[in-house]
């Protein structure tokens, strides 16, 4: 029976949420927002048509209340959820309380969420069902190893766990419980035999009540901490009988559960051998679900809005092209991929706005925007669609070259890297790909220090109050040159002058507060600069066709209030103590573990730096930190 939807919340937050909306107004769908009070800026909740306030912004304050958006949508006049991915999307018991409440359910049946939602179960199932899966091993040995430890209950990463070491199985399993229930509400998790080079291959499908349609593969291969972050359309390098293969397995899969709705249908690759393993099922919207819809030709969001309605869904047109899709996150991949927080002061990406042809980029955050330590750290997805593999990656890679973020540190440069890479365009990918790769040197940007102290030199001229005319930096008798330091031992030598400026090998062609083009070996290059800071302590993001580098001014004279005693350990992004590990005047060695911190959904161990004893300890479990902040303090032994 068809069921029209006029009025649609959705029960999630960011891209999403804004993904969702743009479908709904096509169709011509009214649609509701919810937010936290950490997410009340972002651009999604403007959006939509209204929006209700979750007060608190944790997600057990917020997104994971059945009953907050369950009353949310009443108070909005709202006939139908659809929950996005994460928080509550794979919860049957919001399924079943959305259909209880007389709500259209924009997802599978609560019956199919509870057969694919334990990961445990799942894996029982697909094997009554003839789908090849890993079998766990019920004694691990060490003929076993490597293991892997995974959440039941939830994905993305988080729970997830690779042993290598028998001693470790234990310690590693009570982690991966912790970070899952504290992501999912549920710390089960199992062990399984880990795949070190496989391919994460998955297949998308739409159940109907005509049957399952199969909207081809993705590879999924390229991952950070067990999350992906490069995702493509088709899969590459997979023969056409495998690729055969593994779509007739995803069918079966989500016809033994009668499946209704999108899904996607997740299966490990050993290409060595090739064979696959069925890994779990997403009873949900994928984040990448972008590249199957350029691909396929098929807007996904409105099959489910179809599905949910009990109207026919029509097959795509068949597979077209090659598509392209990164995750764009707020962390630095040199520390570990440590989450960043803070405010996104430029945040412009080419063709955001349609006008590159083949170009998509479903993002949460605008500049301006700020993001919280509450939530996962991804910014946008941005994705190309091309005829081949090859004009996609190299599209895809000068779309994010050329596009401007500041503020906050993210992996756009190794995601250029990894675009580039001869053995990504090879199509060499496995889950490995990040863990044997050796990245490239950054090309880095040669006279951005020079360009930066000219920019913070032109800011300052044009806010003069006094003496306008007189050139900046103008000496009767010029004896030495102009100095301006940047973190990291960076030193700009420059003059100034009636001539304006002047360096060592260096032309200065033009030099203005937001823009400096300087000549070298008679190549002239223009760099962007955006100047913030205080005085004397400046903040310059300089853009350049090499790239970006963010240069902070190390001031002449340093406040004494700013200096820490030595081994202080300090928070490296605002979070929660979750755990402290020692007491004061405990002795321990480097390397040991002191406390740890969650933030942005992931847990953070910080180390002793050094061996030696534990003399300031200000923090204790559930305190909230600021980035920064003195933790702990170890001392050296002799300096006691």
């Amino acid at each position: 029976m068809t069921r029209q939807i006029t009025r649609l919340l959705v029960a999630n937050r960011a891209e999403i949420a804004s993904r969702v909306f743009r479908t709904c107004r096509s169709l011509g769908i009214e649609t509701v927002a919810i937010h936290s009070d950490a997410d009340a800026a972002l651009p999604y909740v403007a959006e939509a048509d209204v929006a209700v306030r979750l007060p608190g912004s944790t997600p057990a304050e917020t997104y994971l209340r059945i009953d907050l958006v369950l009353d949310a949508a009443r108070r909005a006049g709202a006939d139908a959820i659809h929950p996005g991915y994460g928080f509550l999307s794979e919860n049957a018991e919001f399924a079943q309380a959305v259909v209880d409440a007389g709500l259209t359910w924009v997802g599978p049946d609560p019956a199919s969420i509870t057969a694919m939602g334990s990961k445990i179960g799942a894996k029982e199932r697909m094997s009554a069902a003839g789908v090849p899966v890993l079998e766990a091993p019920e004694q691990p040995t060490e003929a076993a190893l490597p293991l892997l430890v995974k959440a039941s209950a939830g994905g993305g990463g988080r729970g997830m766990r690779v042993v290598r070491a028998l001693a470790d199985l234990d310690t590693e399993v009570a982690k991966a419980r912790e970070e899952a229930a504290s992501a999912f509400g549920d710390g089960t998790v199992f062990v399984e035999p880990y795949v070190e080079r496989g391919r994460h291959v998955e297949v998308q499908v739409v159940g109907t009540p005509d049957g399952v349609l199969v909207l081809g593969e993705r590879d999924c291969s390229i991952q950070r901490r067990h999350q992906k972050i490069v995702e493509e359309a088709p899969a590459p390098r997979l023969p056409e009988a495998t690729r055969e293969a593994l779509h007739e397995a995803a069918r079966a899969a989500a016809a033994a559960i009668d499946y209704r709705g999108a899904g996607t249908v997740e299966f490990l690759y050993d290409e060595d051998a090739d064979r696959f393993f069925f890994l779990e099922m997403n009873t949900r919207l994928q984040v990448e679900h972008p590249v199957t819809e350029l691909v396929h030709g098929i807007d996904l969001v409105a099959a489910q809005l179809r599905v949910a309605e009990g109207a026919p869904v029509t097959a795509s047109r068949g597979r077209d092209g090659h598509a392209i899709e990164v995750r764009l996150y707020a962390e630095d991949p040199a520390a570990d991929y440590q989450p960043q927080s803070g405010l996104l002061t430029t945040f412009e990406i080419p063709g955001a706005d349609g006008s590159e042809p083949g170009v998509r980029v479903d993002r949460g955050f605008v500049s301006g925007s700020e993001v919280s330590t509450f939530y996962d750290a991804m910014l946008a997805k941005v994705v190309v669609h091309a005829p081949t593999r090859d004009q996609a990656a190299r599209q895809l890679a000068g779309v994010l070259r050329r596009s401007r973020i500041h503020g906050l540190t993210t992996n756009r440069d190794q995601l250029v890297a990894i675009l580039t890479d001869p053995a990504f365009l090879r199509g060499e990918v496995s889950t490995a790909f990040l863990t044997d790769w050796a990245p490239p040197a950054p090309a880095g940007v040669v006279d951005a220090p020079l360009a930066a102290a000219l920019a913070i030199a032109e800011t300052r001229r044009v806010g003069r109050t006094v003496q306008q005319r007189i050139p900046v930096a103008f000496r009767n008798v010029p004896s030495q040159p102009q100095r301006t330091e940047f973190e990291g031992d960076l030193v700009a030598e420059w003059w100034g002058g009636r001539d304006g400026y002047t360096a060592d090998g260096v032309g200065v062609l033009d030099a203005a507060p937001g823009s400096v083009t300087l000549e070298r070996d008679g190549v002239a290059t223009t760099y962007a600069c955006t100047v913030t800071g205080l005085p004397g302590r400046e903040v310059v993001d300089v853009d350049a066709p090499g790239g970006h580098v963010r240069l902070v001014r190390v001031p002449r004279f340093v406040d004494p209030a700013d200096q820490v005693a030595s081994g202080s350990l300090l928070a490296p992004m605002p979070g929660s103590v979750v755990k402290v590990l020692v007491t004061h005047g405990q002795q321990v060695a480097a390397g040991d573990p002191v406390l740890v911190l969650e933030a942005m959904k992931m847990q953070h161990t910080v180390s002793a730096p050094t061996d030696g004893v534990v003399t300031q300890l200000g923090v204790t479990p559930g305190q909230q930190v600021a980035a920064g902040e003195v933790m702990a303090v170890v001392e050296e032994e002799e300096q006691q």
